[in-house]
């Protein structure tokens, strides 16, 4: 086996394709090194809560927030809200979890991932008399300066609170 030691591989002439290896070789990628450009999953953020929220009002979509950033790669997220940095457009995977807290209520409850302000996507479920987690996640095409955030609804006659044990935001770039 010989190794071969560069800095950049172009293509000799105009834009295509370069391949390495072929149909059934493994390309390994010894420990320590890293993949950047568009294969990479970046951005990637990851969230989680600091302490209970309260006051989830009845029948009103509220903005869950996620006071402790554990991951960030791209500086992206600030105040709940990932919002998609300078030539990143593309797809992203996006999850948003809670846990209600006091479960003596049962009713009809929604998390939803709003992009741009608006309701992109949704999770229902009907929570019993047991606490309950709840998480929504989905894929979104997403542009420069999108941003997207978790929403919670409950609709259960009285105000509710979110347990901090902990509900985490979190969402990478899918590589195309």
């Amino acid at each position: 086996m010989s190794t071969l030691k560069v800095d950049t591989i172009l293509k000799r002439t105009g834009t295509g394709t370069i391949t390495l290896g072929q149909s059934g070789d493994t390309i390994n990628f010894p420990t320590g090194t890293s993949i950047s450009g568009s294969a990479s999953n970046t951005p990637m953020w990851y969230a989680k809560s600091a302490a209970n929220q309260t006051g989830i009002a009845t029948a009103t979509a509220t903005k869950i927030t996620y006071g402790t950033e554990v991951i960030d790669t791209d500086s992206a997220f600030a105040s709940s809200k990932f919002t998609v940095p300078s030539g990143a457009a593309g797809k992203y995977f996006i999850t948003g979890t809670i846990t209600w807290l006091s479960g003596a209520w049962t009713s009809q409850q929604i998390l939803y991932i709003y992009k741009n302000g608006s309701n992109a996507y949704a999770e229902f479920r009907y929570k019993d008399a047991t606490d309950m987690g709840m998480t929504v996640s989905a894929v979104l095409d997403l542009a420069v300066s999108d941003y997207i955030e978790i929403y919670a609804y409950q609709p259960s006659g009285s105000s509710r609170d979110t347990w901090s044990s902990p509900y985490t935001f979190y969402g990478y770039k899918l590589g195309e």
